[in-house]
């Protein structure tokens, strides 16, 4: 039973800050729509690794998408205040974009899989 006003005092205060100004600034700032803008990315290349041939990853583009995250990654971290939630972004996408390269290296050089499909 004490759990109960517990939780409750949680959630009132949760949405107490929802409805803060600092909070609503927070909306509207760039700090917070660059990084949503920026989920497209990786989330396309998540979606990817599963239903994509990997015949059509392009090697050249993984690697500039994996240095472009990793110097955001480290801009995220070093601008004040830190930006959480476009480091999260970007280290999502050199997570996705690294399982990418892996799978066209393992594609392109280390499997016989090109040569069975190309009837070689």
């Amino acid at each position: 039973m004490s759990q109960i006003p517990k939780f409750s005092g949680l959630a009132q205060k949760f949405f107490a800050n929802l409805k803060s100004k600092e909070f609503r600034d927070y909306l509207m700032s760039t700090h917070f729509w660059g990084p949503v803008a920026n989920w497209g990315i990786p989330l396309a290349a998540i979606a990817d690794i599963s239903t994509k041939d990997p015949k059509f990853i392009s090697g050249k583009m993984t690697t500039a998408l994996i240095l472009y995250s990793s110097v955001f990654m480290r801009f995220a971290w070093c601008v004040q205040p830190r930006n959480m939630l476009l480091f999260a972004c970007h280290l999502t996408n050199v997570t996705a974009q690294t399982t990418q390269g892996l799978r066209f290296v393992s594609y392109n050089f280390l499997s016989s899989s090109k040569d069975l499909k190309q009837g070689n």
